[in-house]
């Protein structure tokens, strides 16, 4: 028989995990999203926008891709909105110096 302190826990977890729907407003479109949390919507969403511009060898295609990303982003959940700026760089400086399309998200 399972100790029905096993049985709270596992439900507890799995209230936990999760996943919440989102909406992504980056002031020119609104996207629905899934997620955990504010914060690893707003970056899940950021590594696609960058790997969009990894992937694309045109490169004047690649500077209209880099000059249309967003710098601030409001994650819209069902209580709380936050807000998030984003500073983009063409090569990283920072911890992953050489990096290109790094970035940096912060709330603000």
């Amino acid at each position: 028989m399972i100790a029905p302190q096993s049985i709270n826990r596992s439900l507890e977890r799995r209230r936990l995990l999760a996943k919440r729907s989102f909406t992504i407003d980056t002031g020119r479109e609104k996207i629905e999203v899934e997620g955990h949390e504010h914060k690893k919507v707003a970056v899940k969403y950021m590594m696609k926008r960058r790997r969009s511009l990894l992937s694309t060898k045109d490169p004047a295609k690649v500077e209209k891709l880099f000059s249309d990303l967003p710098i601030e982003v409001k994650i819209i959940g069902k209580q709380l909105t936050k807000s998030y700026r984003v500073a983009w760089e063409k090569t990283g400086t920072g911890e992953f110096a050489g990096a290109r399309f790094t970035f940096t998200i912060a709330e603000f």
